[in-house]
């Protein structure tokens, strides 16, 4: 069976198309359809230009798309570089980029009222809870051990108090 390459050479040339002919119509750069019709993938940074420009071509050159794409599928299975997609950055995610994640898929015109409703129910009720907590405790908390201690020093303000007459003598 020949390979995808072969196929998509095979086509171009049954059909009389150049290379810049199928460039033109495809919008492919002629360097990228060379190296399809030589199988040099090694060129593509990922295995999800290959299939794109390989069922671009194959649709102008009335190719059977879904057979040559399968066929495309096993020759990169063979190889290291397209056997796993490709991450989209070098770095390994971490949990703030899995945060930012889950938080990009929000729909922030429903999640923003919800949460400043929550937040103001929130403030109620730690408002209210305050204020019953300062209204149940005792008022008379900071006051002495209840003992009447005269003041020290006698002012003039005070009248003084009347002899006690002969019943409250003991």
């Amino acid at each position: 069976m020949p390979t995808v390459a072969e196929q998509l050479h095979s086509a171009r040339e049954q059909q009389g198309f150049t290379v810049h002919q199928l460039a033109d119509v495809t919008k492919i750069r002629t360097d990228h359809i060379r190296a399809l019709e030589e199988g040099n993938y090694h060129v593509f940074s990922a295995p999800v230009y290959i299939r794109g420009f390989v069922r671009s071509c194959a649709g102008v050159l009335k190719m059977d798309a879904p057979l040559v794409l399968a066929t495309l599928d096993e020759e990169l299975s063979k190889l290291e570089k397209f056997r796993e997609n490709p991450r989209l950055t070098g770095e390994p995610r971490g949990l703030l980029d899995l945060i930012m994640l889950q938080l990009s898929k929000l729909n922030w015109k429903v999640v923003l009222p919800l949460l400043v409703a929550g937040i103001a129910v929130a403030t109620i009720i730690f408002v209210y809870r305050s204020i019953k907590l300062e209204q149940s405790k005792d008022p008379l908390r900071n006051l002495g051990t209840g003992q009447y201690q005269p003041a020290r020093k006698q002012t003039g303000e005070t009248l003084p108090l009347p002899p006690p007459t002969p019943a409250q003598r003991p």
